[in-house]
C-alpha cells in the first residue's frame, strides 16, 4: 500500500475534482489583487472597494481550501466542491445568457457539469461513505462508514 492510499484512498475522481475547483479560486484571487491595485493606484471610484476586494480575497481562499481538500483527499471537501460547481452553473448560465458572453459562459458551464459528475461518480460516492471493495452501501453504514474505515486503520475513535 502506497503511502497516499494510506492516509486517503481517494478515488483519481476526487483529486480531478479538486483541480477544477482550484480555478474559480484562484480567479477570485486573482481578481482581488487586481481591484486592489486599482484602488490602490487611484483608478477606482467605487465606494466600498477594499470591502469588495476582502469578499473576493475571502471566498477565493475558501475555494482553494476546498480543492485543496480534494486534491488531498478529504471528505470534507466534497461539499464545498459540490457548491463550487453550482455556483459556476449559475455564473456560466448567466454569462452565457443574459449577459452574451459565449465563450466565457460555455467552458464554465461545461467545466461545472464535469465537476459535478465526478463528484457524484461512483467511486466517489463510495470513497465519501467509505465503503471497502465489494461492500454495499448498507454494509458501509453498519461499519460506521470513512469513520469506521478511519477506526480500522488507525485504531482509534473520535470519540475515545
Amino acid at each position: 500500500m502506497s503511502l497516499s492510499e494510506k492516509f486517503s484512498p481517494a478515488p483519481w475522481e476526487v483529486r480531478a475534482a479538486g483541480g477544477i475547483a482550484s480555478v474559480p479560486g484562484l480567479t477570485l484571487l486573482v481578481v482581488a489583487v487586481i481591484l486592489l491595485v486599482g484602488a490602490l493606484g487611484g483608478d477606482s471610484m467605487l465606494p466600498g472597494i477594499y470591502a469588495q476586494v476582502g469578499v473576493f480575497l475571502l471566498l477565493g481562499f475558501g475555494a482553494l481550501a476546498g480543492a485543496c481538500g480534494l486534491v488531498l483527499g478529504k471528505t470534507w471537501a466534497r461539499s464545498p466542491g459540490v457548491v463550487i460547481a453550482l455556483m459556476m452553473l449559475g455564473i456560466g448560465w448567466y454569462a452565457t445568457g443574459p449577459s452574451g458572453k459565449v465563450a466565457l459562459g460555455i467552458p464554465m458551464l461545461v467545466a461545472a457539469v464535469v465537476l459535478l459528475v465526478l463528484l457524484f461518480r461512483r467511486p466517489s460516492r463510495a470513497w465519501v461513505l467509505g465503503q471497502l471493495p465489494g461492500e454495499s452501501e448498507e454494509s458501509a453504514a453498519v461499519r460506521g462508514g470513512a469513520q469506521g474505515r478511519r477506526v480500522e486503520r488507525d485504531g482509534w475513535r473520535a470519540d475515545d
